[in-house]
């Protein structure tokens, strides 16, 4: 098995419903960095209790990104390795993930996706639709008054 590297951001996929649909790789990646950067660290707490994992925790989430980002990468320039989580699923999809990435491959930081599962591909496994050929747009807005009616 790889050695975890300083100074890298870990991508970590978490459960979509059910906290044993996680990998070995993820609950090592979570054991093992300095930080945990969590979209809300009351849902991540959950999780990594469920599994006993004592790593620190800092929020991350659209509401604070814009003062954290610098924060994490300094820690990341100082030798420190981070995973971001989400409340549910693969960060960066549909979240603001994707701003600490972009500052990160800016800053020539390591960036390691560690995958988990699939909200999207979960469904379509189970839809009875051919698998061969589809595309993934995004999530409905969480508000029905916001989804564009047409």
């Amino acid at each position: 098995m790889n050695e975890i590297n300083l100074g890298t951001l870990y991508i970590v996929g978490t459960p979509i419903g059910n906290l044993e649909d996680i990998t070995f790789r993820a609950i090592k990646t979570l054991q093992t960095v300095d930080l945990i950067a969590a979209e809300d660290t009351r849902h991540t707490s959950k999780l990594l209790q469920h599994f006993d994992i004592q790593t620190p925790q800092l929020s991350y989430h659209q509401h604070n990104q814009q003062s954290r980002i610098p924060e994490l990468i300094e820690k990341l320039h100082q030798g420190k390795t981070i995973a971001l989580v989400t409340d549910a699923g693969m960060p960066g999809i549909s979240d603001p993930g994707y701003e600490i990435v972009k500052a990160c491959i800016a800053a020539n930081i390591s960036v390691v996706p560690i995958p988990g599962v699939s909200a999207s591909i979960t469904a379509l496994s189970a839809s009875g639709l051919p698998t061969d050929k589809f595309i993934f747009i995004g999530f409905y807005q969480a508000k029905v008054n916001n989804v564009n009616k047409t």
